[in-house]
């Protein structure tokens, strides 16, 4: 009873005006838009993402090809994405994404993802190549995309080097929208792949989704006037047969929140992450792990 109601005084104590910060502008977007169009030997290709805009983070991807015949439909037998960051200095980098995109025959389109790092600036510019294959014949197209930068933090990422010495990067895939409750989590965990062989593009195989870890989770509002509370009823990350990472994080009020993780990988081995204290902290900000996300809702 007594933490209780130092939780109820300290949340009306200089709280932060969350309704203003949260920007009820922010809506879930479903709907897949045009981002790009290459066209390149006769062909239309049709890049669609959410909104209709790439943005820094996770981004689901549809691909459509079209022209080349009478009917306007192109047979294409399969098809390949690769995003391309080039610095100032003309290198050339990627990010995890999915090669191989696979063919979804009910809607005639491919389908799979790309995790942008950082969005379109001066001193980085991103390109997409296209390759897909018909009648026998593989084309290849390349063009500049923007990537804007992520407003929803909800959908926010990290990049880290974890205990054994690999480059890691965690971007969350939803919600997008959380509501006061149990919310689904879901993640994406790649790893820079260090050991890939060479290859014809070795940007193709720069970063690949790590397999069996877990990710530990424990959700806290660090501000000073909620003494870094937690809540009940989360759930762990665990890899699903997708691919992704998923599991429960429940928020019990809207404000700012912080996904605290300790990540380990399939030998149980913490790769990043430490535990947080549970002394409950008015006044002060809260402790977080040295391995987390920031989100806003």
């Amino acid at each position: 009873m007594l933490v209780l109601g130092l939780l109820i005084a300290s949340c009306t104590k200089d709280k932060t005006d969350y309704e203003a910060e949260r920007d009820d502008s922010v809506v879930e977007h479903v709907d897949f838009k045009e981002a790009a169009t290459i066209d390149s030997n006769g062909y239309s290709i049709r890049i669609e993402a959410l909104n209709g805009t790439f943005y820094k983070g996770y981004n689901p991807i549809r691909l459509k090809v079209t022209g080349g015949g009478a009917n306007g439909n192109a047979n294409v037998s399969a098809a390949t994405f690769l995003p391309i960051k080039l610095s100032s200095t003309g290198s050339e980098t990627s990010c995890p994404h999915q090669h191989h995109l696979s063919y979804q025959p009910e809607d005639a389109y491919f389908s799979g993802y790309c995790v942008f790092t950082e969005a379109t600036t001066n001193a980085g510019v991103w390109e997409l190549q296209i390759s897909f294959a018909i009648d026998g014949k593989m084309i290849t197209a390349r063009q500049a995309i923007s990537v804007q930068p992520q407003t929803n933090k909800n959908l926010n990422m990290t990049t880290f080097t974890g205990s054994d010495n690999e480059q890691y990067i965690i971007a969350l895939i939803a919600p997008q929208k959380p509501t006061v409750s149990e919310n689904e989590l879901l993640a994406g965990i790649y790893k820079f792949n260090k050991a890939s062989e060479p290859t014809d593009n070795p940007l193709a195989a720069a970063y690949v989704p790590v397999t069996g870890y877990t990710l530990q989770l424990d959700p806290r509002m660090p501000e000073p006037s909620m003494g870094n509370h937690s809540s009940p009823n989360n759930k762990d990350l665990v890899q699903d047969a997708a691919g992704h990472y998923r599991g429960v994080v429940n928020y019990t009020m809207t404000g700012n929140w912080t996904l605290n993780f300790i990540m380990q990988n399939n030998n149980g081995q913490i790769v990043k992450g430490t535990v947080v204290p549970d002394d409950f902290t008015p006044g002060v900000m809260g402790v977080k792990s040295e391995l987390h996300i920031d989100i806003l809702f």
